[in-house]
């Protein structure tokens, strides 16, 4: 993911948990808020109860990946907000996006299949 497809700044977060939907399963809720941008941005949140800063790292990993293989697929007009929970500690990649996958579709940013 390049720079223009990365959520950064606080208040960016704030107006995307403010006036976003949210969804959720159990390894990980997702904030979406749709807007005219031509393409989708994406911020991580994963928590220090999640564990070390090797499994926060590699958690971002998979999620960033996960976005990266279905770039063609999801809505490109929105802003996405992932937070990982502590159960997203325990997945490999592929039960990771999966999971993702699992909540996208219930969010409706990916179509069904």
């Amino acid at each position: 993911m390049n720079k223009q497809q990365r959520i950064k700044k606080n208040t960016e977060f704030q107006r995307i948990f403010k006036k976003g939907k949210s969804f959720a399963n159990r390894q990980f809720i997702v904030y979406v808020l749709k807007n005219d941008q031509p393409e989708f941005r994406v911020g991580l949140s994963v928590s220090k109860k999640v564990g070390n800063a090797v499994t926060r790292n590699r958690i971002k990993r998979y999620i960033r990946q996960t976005f990266l293989e279905l770039k063609d697929d999801v809505l490109a007009n929105a802003d996405y907000v992932i937070i990982a929970r502590q159960q997203a500690a325990n997945l490999d990649f592929h039960e990771s996006k999966k999971s993702l996958e699992h909540v996208l579709k219930i969010a409706r940013a990916l179509p069904r299949k």
